[in-house]
């Protein structure tokens, strides 16, 4: 692959947006238990983030069911914070809330993570990026780089008591999140591969086992991820509530012209009107590629 046909350096995850039953139910969830604030409130959807960045957008889809299991869609969306206290100060946030699922937690060596599951079962990582200068890169099989990520014990409450401050507690809508990356649940391993390396642009950067996969631009240890963990042998999904789009940013309008020719080059049907750019993976998720904006591509 060349270099023009890599997603650019500076590619970011922009906000996710989630399909959900309970429209007041779900936004009252992710502003108590994750410390996001209200940026865009409507009758059918609500747009939450934190400093006026959004982070998740919720859309009432009140007629459709959850996914069954087995089902491709999200594995989990993962939050970005600053430092280690502001993730101790929404891990604690969200421990705390009675509608959590604690689901576990990882030292990844590139990050440190802890797990949730929301009033919907949608999947939710919080985590913290190690220093770049303490990644640790490889080549794999395939002659491309590698980075080493693991998964060691990491004790929440241990987490919790070495980390939480007041002032990470008093200043937590104050304090930056993003979407870091996006987990998805696929079919198969080879064709997510196809798919999201070989048209999309992205780097292949980690594996396992032929059982997940690992993408990402810029050198980013990932932006996203698919697995088949839960779903190996999944076909195109059914509309349900979950995931509802992955949105990525580029910075400039280029760059979504050059990605339109490379689905139509492989003959993927995408809505290109200019400034962004829609289609489906092989297992129908929802992308959308766009110019960065004020609401990180939320129009």
């Amino acid at each position: 692959m060349s270099t023009q046909d890599l997603l650019p350096t500076d590619t970011t995850m922009g906000t996710l947006t989630l399909k959900v039953g309970d429209l007041a139910g779900m936004s009252a969830y992710y502003r108590t238990a994750l410390a996001l604030e209200v940026l865009d409130d409507g009758t059918d959807a609500v747009v939450l983030g934190r400093r006026g960045r959004a982070v998740v957008r919720l859309e009432a889809a009140r007629h459709l069911h959850l996914a069954q299991p087995g089902q491709a869609g999200l594995f989990h969306t993962a939050l970005l914070f600053e430092d280690q206290a502001d993730l101790a100060a929404v891990v604690a946030s969200a421990a705390r809330h009675p509608l959590s699922s604690y689901v576990g937690s990882a030292d990844h060596l590139v990050s440190e993570a802890f797990y949730f599951a929301d009033p919907e079962g949608n999947g939710i990582e919080l985590y913290v990026d190690r220093p770049r200068d303490t990644w640790d890169w490889s080549r794999d099989e395939r002659g491309g780089r590698t980075v080493v990520m693991g998964s060691l014990p990491l004790p929440p409450r241990g987490y919790i008591e070495k980390h939480l401050t007041e002032a990470a507690v008093a200043q937590a809508e104050s304090r930056s999140a993003a979407v870091g990356h996006v987990h998805l649940q696929v079919g198969d391993v080879d064709a997510a591969h196809r798919f999201y390396v070989d048209v999309l642009g992205f780097e292949r950067t980690a594996g396992w086992h032929d059982q997940a996969l690992f993408v990402s631009a810029g050198g980013y240890h990932h932006h996203m991820a698919m697995n088949v963990w839960n779903s190996r042998g999944a076909g195109p999904r059914k509309d349900t509530l979950g995931l509802g789009e992955v949105l990525i940013r580029v910075p400039v309008a280029d760059e979504v012209a050059a990605l339109a020719d490379r689905l139509s080059h492989a003959g993927i049907g995408s809505h290109h009107t200019g400034a962004e750019l829609r289609f489906e993976d092989p297992w129908r998720n929802q992308l959308r590629v766009a110019v960065a904006g004020p609401f990180g591509g939320i129009a």
